[in-house]
């Protein structure tokens, strides 16, 4: 839990509320004599410390600046590794390769960037989550010049590989600092914007390409997304500093009341390791007992708590390039290791494959586009094809504009009726319209393909409904999954990322010889079918879905 009472208030807060609290169910009320610093109506889940450099306490502009520095490495990351889909006719010709050979490119980048993700969530949870940004763009950056100037087919693909080693963390570390900067009831929003920051990269992408690669060659794209790279590389440099923070652990606070005593900050995680996390625990400001340390808390105005709570600013050592960590391999070695722990646990798995078959609905797409309307009855040029992306955008941010806010309200909402104790698994229901725009989006695409229809229904309905989805369903099942498991966030999003691209590599290695043996609808229909298995879950009642998969967080409740 964000909250992190220590074992006397817990038990006290459930006796009041009579519920169990287990890790991931946060309090947003006070609750008897608990009380706790908010911000406006919401009660701040977690609770900021009392320091102007915590960046829970930093003010707009400095949280603007970091997000955008964020979501620019997020963007530029993510450009390169999908943008290829336009051009491969180019490189078919240029490299004198089949449309097969070509499409692993694509799917090579895709499976080296999600395992690249053990080299740097371990660095992003070591050292701070400006090197991991800093030393990615500066790979993703060579990897770019490389691209623009392979003359063979063997050189473009080692670009690939060095592309996706570089651009793991558009996956996985933007997550955290949005956990890092924001609060639990913001959270919802900026997941959602981050993703489609991301994804909308990948749509972008082929419309720059399928144009600059008609009008002045292939080549010079790479070298546009030189330029992109270097732009976010100086954004980082100079608008993101580090977000990472030592949160002190309730033991910290009492144990540091009792200093003859042994101190530790180590907690025990719902799969069962111990891991360090400073950075993610609850503030100061509540851990201490309320009815002995601070007594007169329920007249303490929020200000007088937390007089920093918006105006506070980065310090000059969170503008070093690491930060110092006292244990390092220790840290290293857990992230290497919990990624692996957590596929045993089925909040941690229905995650990543919510999120692989949502993404793999996308993929098909940019794979398939050249070989569907490059070809009769349509004969289109990569131009026009590329263009035809512009509908994943907009759908894309029509996800953006209702799923965040969406599942907030719904959470909100359950949590309103649930006397201000909010479970993660409200906001699972959220996901019920998209998942039937998503079965429209691929029934559309697929027999669109196979029969010819117009152009303009596939694009304009598949297309848009395929990027509502994407921008949707993976933001909802991953706010999920990190409110639910929050002390092991990054770990979380390296099992999600190397099972999403594990997938995509191997949909991306058999779709083309799939296609041109059977057609276009049993690929596309076998994806869409299996992302139905999902559907049981939301026949249930609210309450028996919440009550199930509560049953896979009860593990981490303290004895």
């Amino acid at each position: 839990m964000e909250m992190n009472y220590n074992e006397a208030d817990l038990h006290q807060i459930e006796a009041e509320l009579d519920t169990e609290i287990l890790p991931g169910t946060e309090v947003m009320t006070d609750v008897g004599s608990h009380h706790f610093v908010k911000g406006g109506a919401h009660v701040l889940v977690p609770q900021p410390s009392d320091n102007p450099h915590d960046p829970l306490n930093w003010s707009t502009t400095w949280k603007a600046l970091c997000i955008t520095a964020s979501s620019s490495v997020s963007f530029t990351q993510g450009l390169g590794p999908l943008a290829l889909a336009p051009m491969f006719p180019y490189y078919m010709e240029d490299f004198n390769a089949d449309l097969a050979s070509v499409v692993k490119f694509t799917g090579v980048a895709i499976l080296v960037l999600g395992f690249s993700n053990f080299i740097w969530v371990p660095i992003s949870s070591s050292f701070g989550r400006r090197p991991a940004y800093i030393f990615s763009q500066l790979i993703c950056f060579g990897s770019s010049i490389w691209r623009a100037r392979a003359t063979t087919y063997s050189s473009f693909m080692g670009a690939c590989v060095l592309n996706g080693i570089g651009a793991g963390p558009a996956e996985t570390i933007q997550p955290a600092v949005i956990a890092d900067i924001f609060f639990l009831h913001d959270r919802g929003f900026w997941n959602t914007l981050y993703w489609v920051f991301y994804m909308g990269s990948l749509m972008v992408g082929p419309i720059i390409a399928g144009s600059m690669s008609q009008h002045v060659g292939w080549r010079n794209f790479w070298w546009f997304n030189t330029a992109l790279i270097a732009a976010s590389l100086l954004m980082v440099i100079f608008m993101f500093p580090e977000t990472k923070w030592h949160r002190t652990h309730p033991s910290e606070i009492i144990e540091n009341l009792r200093p003859d005593e042994p101190k530790t900050s180590s907690e025990k995680t719902g799969s069962g390791e111990i891991v360090e996390d400073r950075e993610k625990q609850g503030g100061s400001i509540t851990q201490i007992p309320t009815h002995t340390t601070l007594p007169d808390l329920t007249t303490t105005p929020t200000s007088a708590r937390d007089p920093h709570l918006g105006k506070g600013s980065p310090s000059k050592a969170q503008w070093h390039l690491y930060q110092p960590n006292a244990h390092p391999f220790k840290t290293i070695l857990l992230d290497l290791w919990i990624p692996w722990k957590l596929f045993t646990f089925p909040i941690a798995e229905f995650a990543a494959f919510v999120v692989s078959w949502s993404a793999s609905s996308f993929l098909t797409l940019n794979l398939t586009q050249s070989l569907a309307f490059a070809n009769p009855p349509y004969n289109l040029d990569p131009q026009t094809i590329g263009f035809f992306n512009f509908a994943i955008l907009i759908g894309a941010l029509i996800g953006l504009a209702t799923a965040g806010p969406f599942s907030d309200w719904v959470s909100a909402r359950a949590t309103r009726k649930n006397r201000g104790v909010r479970e993660p698994e409200m906001r699972l229901p959220a996901m019920i319209p998209y998942v039937l725009i998503m079965i429209l989006g691929n029934f559309i695409v697929a027999f669109g393909y196979q029969h010819a229809w117009p152009w303009p229904a596939i694009v304009i309905l598949g297309y848009t409904a395929a990027g509502i989805q994407v921008a949707a369903l993976p933001a909802i099942a991953t706010t999920y999954s990190i409110d639910s498991y929050k002390p092991v966030a990054g770990s979380l999003m390296v099992a999600v990322t190397v099972n999403k691209n594990v997938w995509g590599y191997g949909f991306s290695e058999f779709i083309t010889p799939w296609i041109e043996k059977q057609g276009f609808v049993p690929p596309i229909l076998t994806n869409m079918f299996i992302q139905m298995e999902l559907r049981p879950a939301f026949d249930l009642p609210t309450t028996l879905l919440v009550h199930l998969m509560q049953a896979s967080r009860s593990e981490g409740k303290p004895d």
